[in-house]
């Protein structure tokens, strides 16, 4: 250990004991902190009740790779890497603030274990995290000052730019790092007789050449005034977190390990709530800041302001009036407006947050597509606030007048164009000669059950895809029967859109004809059919997508297909986002599609598989009448063009219908093509 030749410890002023005030201040910082922790926990408390205290070890894994990896920080490189060092940074420099701060009442103070080899490793380590670190807020400083990415812009109607305070914040990381080093090259200068070094190049290295021949009795006071910086801003530090952006660094690791681990699934009304009991409740969905879960709430507090969110969010993307990254924001601000830190919450009523925080169109405008949520490296979970905010507006009426006829159809008929329920099957017709599908209805049983879902079995174009997926199902030697007229829509948009009755209603009819079915199977070629089957319900069959059983077909040497009649066209898929973000199943399309000889496919880089970009006609988004400057099928298209393609594969029929319409808009048709995977399968099929 280096013998110190003056110590914050032992350090007196005008006859006055210093380490009396080094005591006092870490003292008083805690003291601060903890008072100011308990009032920003106050809303928590009384938020609804949110179980996340199951599944340890997979939360314990989550918390290792996002929040220690960092694992989505790099999407962004630059950014991501300078995060990454400053994170890093301050875990390897948390055991030398703790040092430090010992240090002004304990002389020569060393954490136990440090006095050795130990020590003098950690001592480089450290050395080397504070000049990084240094750097690195250096870049993001000129970075956020002079080259801000527009995805830190805040709009005026969502208040004051944030740039004020992240120069601050940055420089007092810098402070810390300028402070420590000062403090340890002082000493180190003063030391210069004994031989004491220290790694070269280092903040603390150029401190002690800076100090080099400078008189004892001024290096002391150089090295008192540094750790006095040091202390006071550490602990200003900590207790400033809390009143802004910059909170996620004490709450990100207690977000991360809260977050949701099911994928698909969206939240009950209420936790603890049995379906049977919603009759019971007298309100449903989120109206008031303290109708959100604590969870939710702490999603607010541990934004990072980053706008990964909505720079990936496609409703953004077209200027609809929604940025996820301010429904974190806004909720943020109104916690720390109406539960402050200082003074007593604003009296009367909670506002309600429709009309207040936010507006109708906001909440109507997200397609939950789940980028934001994909794109977040801390956890933060958009979804369900959005059906929860859903369901309080439905509850109160505030239904947009182009998605009031497709409910009332739902409920009366079973299917948002309200035809009749015995027109279900006629798809089935114009499957082909020699190709008999099963029905329930006709008192038909098979091992596997096509469940169809309402766009292919109503709508025209879909119905092609319904009857190729029947001919292609028939051709690999599987079995398999429909429902027919008892079966009704899968619900899943429906509740995603806030109607959880009606939901519950669809799930009970569908549940019961599903049972009647007998099957052990079922296969859907709607991605929404399948999140609804396999995340929505309870107590069915295995739920897979047609391109996952295509795919094990033609592995399986069941279904051959022969060569591109014109092997000149260059093809791309894309993700439909509740096939891929929400159910995890990107590859086996690709496995069929790259199957076909003579195929040349290429990637939307940078917009695909958990990237891809929604094409913004998602269940009853087909509709809802957005303000919009552009339609996201239109970026879509433009996107699949720049790749190089132009014939575009998708795996959802609401996907066709969308992306069908905006090449026409863009004024590609001819130029381009749109094709589903298992009609480009049909068409590509040995007979």
């Amino acid at each position: 250990m280096i013998h110190e030749p003056f110590s914050p410890a032992t350090a007196t002023l005008a006859g006055f004991p210093l380490w009396i005030l080094f005591v006092l201040i870490p003292l008083v910082g805690i003291g601060c902190f903890a008072w100011i922790m308990a009032r920003r926990a106050a809303p928590l408390f009384k938020g609804a009740p949110d179980p996340r205290f199951d599944r340890i070890p997979e939360r314990i894994v989550m918390v290792l790779k996002l929040w220690l990896a960092q694992w989505r920080q790099p999407r962004y490189f630059l950014a991501g890497v300078l995060h990454i060092v400053v994170f890093f940074g301050f875990l390897v420099l948390g055991a030398r603030s703790t040092e430090m701060v010992v240090l002004g009442f304990v002389d020569g103070f060393r954490l136990p274990g440090f006095g050795g080899a130990l020590g003098e490793a950690y001592d480089v380590a450290k050395d080397v995290a504070s000049t990084l670190v240094l750097i690195a807020v250096v870049i993001l400083a000129i970075r956020r000052a002079f080259f801000k990415p527009a995805r830190y812009a805040v709009p005026e109607r969502y208040g004051k730019d944030h740039t004020p305070e992240a120069l601050f914040v940055l420089g007092m990381i810098g402070l810390l790092m300028l402070s420590e080093s000062a403090f340890e090259g002082s000493l180190l200068a003063a030391q210069r007789e004994a031989g004491h070094s220290v790694t070269a190049f280092t903040l603390a290295w150029a401190f002690q050449q800076m100090f080099a021949g400078v008189a004892t009795s001024t290096l002391a006071a150089v090295n008192l005034v540094a750790y006095v910086v040091h202390d006071l801003t550490f602990f200003f530090f900590l207790c400033f977190l809390p009143f802004g952006k910059h909170f996620h660094v004490i709450t990100s690791l207690f977000n991360v390990y809260f977050m949701r681990l099911q994928l698909g699934n969206v939240k009950p009304v209420v936790h603890g709530i049995t379906d049977a009991q919603l009759d019971d409740l007298k309100s449903f969905g989120v109206k008031k800041f303290e109708d959100f879960t604590w969870k939710h709430m702490l999603d607010f507090y541990s934004c990072v302001d980053c706008g990964r969110c909505s720079d990936h969010c496609p409703a953004n993307a077209v200027k609809r009036p929604l940025s996820p990254r301010f429904i974190s924001i806004k909720a943020r601000d109104y916690a720390f407006e109406h539960y402050p830190v200082f003074g007593k919450s604003p009296t009367g009523d909670a506002p309600n947050l429709i009309g207040g925080i936010y507006t109708e169109d906001e909440i109507w405008s997200c397609t939950t597509c789940g980028a934001c949520e994909e794109e977040c490296p801390v956890g933060i979970e958009y979804i369900d606030k959005m059906v929860d905010l859903r369901r309080g507006m439905v509850d109160e009426g505030m239904v947009p007048q182009s998605l009031q006829k497709p409910m009332s159809a739902l409920e009366k008929r079973g299917n948002p164009w309200g035809k009749l329920e015995k027109k279900r099957a006629e798809w089935t017709a114009g499957v082909g000669e020699g190709i008999e599908v099963k029905s329930v209805e006709k008192g038909d049983t098979a091992d596997t059950l096509y469940f169809v879902d309402s766009i292919s079995s109503y709508d025209d174009r879909s119905q092609k895809i319904a009857q190729a997926t029947a001919r292609v199902l028939a051709k690999g030697g599987i079995d398999f029967a429909v429902i027919g007229k008892d079966e009704k829509d899968s619900g899943h948009d429906v509740r995603r859109f806030g109607e959880e009755m009606l939901f519950q209603t669809l799930k009970e009819q569908n549940t019961e004809a599903i049972k009647a079915s007998e099957a052990k199977t079922i296969v859907v070629n709607d991605p929404h059919a399948l999140n609804a089957l396999r995340n929505d319900y309870k107590d069915v069959p295995p739920v897979q997508h047609v391109s996952e059983v295509v795919a094990l077909l033609i592995e399986g040497g069941k279904l051959k297909l022969n060569p591109l009649a014109d092997a000149t066209r260059t093809y791309t898929f894309h993700d439909p986002c509740y096939l891929g973000r929400h159910n995890g199943t990107y590859d086996p399309p690709r496995t069929a599609i790259d199957a076909i000889p003579g195929m040349k496919r290429v990637e939307m880089t940078g917009n695909c598989r958990d990237r891809s970009f929604c094409c913004g006609g998602g269940g009853l988004m087909l509709f809802y009448e957005p303000d919009e400057e552009q339609r996201m099928g239109v970026v879509r298209v433009n996107q699949a063009k720049d790749a190089g393609a132009d014939v575009i594969v998708t795996a959802c029929p609401f996907c066709m219908t969308n992306i069908e319409d905006a090449i026409k808009v863009a004024g590609l048709e001819g130029k381009m093509e749109v094709i589903d995977l298992v009609e480009l399968v049909d068409r590509q099929m040995q007979q």
